[in-house]
């Protein structure tokens, strides 16, 4: 099934504009979620708002938007004024700068939108795609839409597909000179071993494939359980294991554990039946080829 798009809208650059739809690249719904319900009938809750003043529960036509100046001092606004306020909603994602990807730090991303190209817009669309892709450099731009001005990032990917990223403004992100890490100088025996457990854990290509939610599975197989009538097993509190405090020996610990592990599974290759490893070398000695001008009287 196709997706669907989610909006329509134009990436503008210099003289150029490329109608595009927008559509989701994440599903975010996918997780389990929970109603609150009554616990004594089992009725689902309903949400009120109620006046912290006189403890009256307040329709939504009675309510407007405030804003807290101060402690508990605020200043009203009409919906035609908090309309005034949105940006207008152009759908036209007005490109800044091309910058190298590498510069931007992946802690400014938020959200992420696959771009198609629209009716007549399949030329430029590709056009832009390749350009960005062979010069190495992604677009920055600004995207008004629901009453916001996005900050956005549009990069190719391998095929010349475009990717647009929301992402956070400068204010939005912490420095992260703010985190205090302490002023720990590292030996270089413990880097010596640090890289050499990174070197065996490591792998030369991406397969998010590979990485599952255990816990939302075990969530929905515990919830048909419930569903077929059946109760949850309730696990024992495990006590917290012991603090490493040897950092030397948690490295070296990691280090033969994982040599171990690798060994474990080579010895486990070797070990097959008797018939069945000759019937294996047979096989692999028929799949050798002859050397060549050899003679049947040699």
């Amino acid at each position: 099934m196709a997706p669907r798009a989610i909006a329509t809208a134009t990436v503008s650059f210099g003289m150029v504009s490329i109608p595009v739809k927008l559509y989701s690249a994440a599903e975010s719904a996918t997780g389990v979620s929970f109603n609150l319900l009554h616990k004594d009938c089992g009725s689902r809750l309903r949400q009120q708002y109620v006046c912290q003043k006189d403890g009256q529960i307040v329709a939504r036509d009675q309510m407007v938007k405030g804003y807290e100046f101060s402690r508990d001092q605020y200043v009203t606004f009409t919906p035609e004024e908090m309309k005034e306020l949105e940006e207008k909603a152009t759908q036209t994602v007005e490109i800044a700068e091309f910058v190298s990807a590498s510069l931007i730090d992946p802690i400014y991303f938020d959200k992420p939108y696959y771009v198609g190209p629209d009716k007549g817009g399949d030329r430029a669309y590709r056009l832009l795609a390749k350009a960005m892709r062979d010069s190495g450099r992604a677009a920055l731009a600004r995207y008004g839409a629901r009453g916001k001005r996005y900050l956005v990032m549009i990069r190719p990917t391998a095929d010349d597909r475009l990717v647009m990223q929301q992402l956070h403004y400068a204010d939005e992100v912490r420095a992260a000179s703010e985190i205090p890490v302490g002023e720990i100088e590292v030996r270089d025996k413990e880097l010596e071993l640090a890289m050499q457990l990174i070197d065996q854990i490591s792998s030369d290509v991406f397969r998010p494939e590979a990485y599952e939610d255990d816990v939302r599975k075990r969530m929905q197989d515990a919830i048909q359980r419930k569903v077929e009538g059946s109760e949850i097993a309730i696990a024992p509190v495990e006590a917290a294991g012991a603090q490493v405090i040897d950092l030397m020996e948690a490295l070296k610990a990691s280090l033969a554990k994982k040599s171990s592990v690798s060994e474990e599974s080579v010895l486990a290759q070797d070990r097959k039946p008797p018939k069945r490893a000759a019937r294996e070398a047979q096989a692999s000695a028929e799949r050798r080829p002859k050397a060549a001008g050899r003679s049947s009287k040699a």
